[in-house]
């Protein structure tokens, strides 16, 4: 099932060098011109209208990815726009042979997986609903809203909500179709509407800060964009949104400095880490850390996590670790200012969220999610108070 909804897998594409498109017969300001088309389109959903462009950049760089996947995508997207059965199964199999290229050039995606599998005829991709009925109206309403004919899709948008209260993107789509209008009121209902269905999407919370940017209302969109990055800050997207809004405003985005240790674990649980070569009392400095984190590792996490058959850094294990060199360091009078940081985020209680948006690994990240539900407000503080720079 092709939505808009679709996770993407990048969202900026790479200007390819003058010499290498040159022995393509492809000028600078034509790759260029193209990029900045296909990075236009590719944001507004307009896949269809992205194709020539990416023909040209895939003309200047056969071997990348990336570009494969797009142009595939589209070509796929395109295909359920047409009423030409013969030539919409022609252009799923120019996409299948691009999800394949871009797979045999070192693409590693689920998505571009799933859309093999999808083409191949092993697999699928889940619809917005198990309510067939309102599947099908969600699609009409996407090939509507795909040639701008946005009243006809917010009409199928609403049949489809009718049918089936939770769909996020008939929700999020419907907010969509009133900010093309420029309707900022209904588009921040509709937008509401689509965090209700679930406040654990970042998407909602990004697109409503659209309509407020656009009136200038900063603070507020703002607040906004925070809640995207807060939501899911380990995605491509959510960031993003706070960046553009710094842009704007002439903030300063920043985190916190901390020169943690890198620490590698061999087969053994045994710890190296490597000090930098103008401190040499670091490791001696974050010897309670590094204690901590092999404690933790070979015992502490299976007696903690008995239901996890694996270990894996934790957001508890990490906190335990910070806390520790803390009170060693305050032991022995230490004012590194790394030390003082960490101790002054502590301190404001904050500790965990900026390890949570600042610190993360994949491990800990998995802590995101029990965390955000209970601690909204000090991931938002965070942010406020260390992201933002005063």
């Amino acid at each position: 099932m092709l939505t808009r909804a679709v996770k993407m897998i990048f969202l900026h594409l790479l200007l390819i060098s003058t010499a290498f498109v040159t022995t393509y017969g492809q000028t600078e300001a034509e790759v260029k011109e193209a990029t900045n088309k296909v990075v236009q389109l590719i944001e507004q959903q307009r896949f269809t209208e992205a194709i020539p462009h990416l023909e040209v950049l895939i003309k200047a760089s056969p071997n990348e990815p990336k570009l494969r996947f797009f142009y595939g995508y589209s070509l796929l997207t395109k295909s359920k726009q047409i009423s030409n059965n013969e030539e919409a199964k022609q252009l799923s199999v120019k996409a299948l042979e691009e999800f394949k290229k871009a797979k045999e050039l070192g693409l590693k995606d689920e998505t571009n997986d799933a859309l093999i599998a999808l083409l191949s005829g092993t697999g699928n991709l889940e619809g917005y609903s198990k309510n067939a009925e309102a599947n099908k109206f969600m699609n009409q309403a996407e090939n509507n809203f795909a040639q701008s004919k946005y009243e006809e899709a917010l009409q199928f948008y609403q049949k489809a909500l009718a049918l089936d209260p939770n769909i996020y993107e008939a929700a999020l789509f419907s907010g969509d179709v009133y900010l093309k209008k420029e309707e900022w009121d209904n588009a921040e209902k509709w937008y509401q509407k689509a965090i209700s269905i679930n406040p654990n999407r970042e998407t909602a919370y990004r697109y409503s800060a659209t309509p407020l940017m656009k009136q200038k209302k900063y603070d507020q969109a703002r607040d906004r964009y925070i809640e995207a990055f807060i939501t899911e800050p380990y995605s491509q997207s959510s960031p993003r949104g706070i960046s553009q809004w710094a842009e704007v405003t002439g903030a300063k985005l920043g985190t916190p400095k901390v020169d943690f240790p890198k620490i590698e674990f061999n087969a053994n649980g045994q710890a190296t880490m490597a000090a930098p070569v103008d401190k040499p009392d670091y490791n001696a400095e974050w010897k309670s850390y590094i204690a901590t984190r092999i404690s933790w590792r070979k015992e502490k996490f299976a007696k903690t996590f008995p239901s996890e058959k694996k270990y894996r850094h934790t957001l508890q294990e990490e906190i335990e670790a910070i806390r520790s060199v803390l009170k060693s360091a305050k032991e022995q009078k230490l004012s590194h200012p790394h030390f003082t940081i960490l101790q002054k985020i502590d301190d404001d209680g904050l500790l965990e969220a900026f390890i949570l948006m600042a610190q993360a690994d994949e491990g800990i990240a998995e802590d995101h999610e029990a965390y955000l539900k209970n601690n909204r407000l000090k991931l938002r503080q965070y942010v406020l108070n260390y992201v933002i720079q005063k």
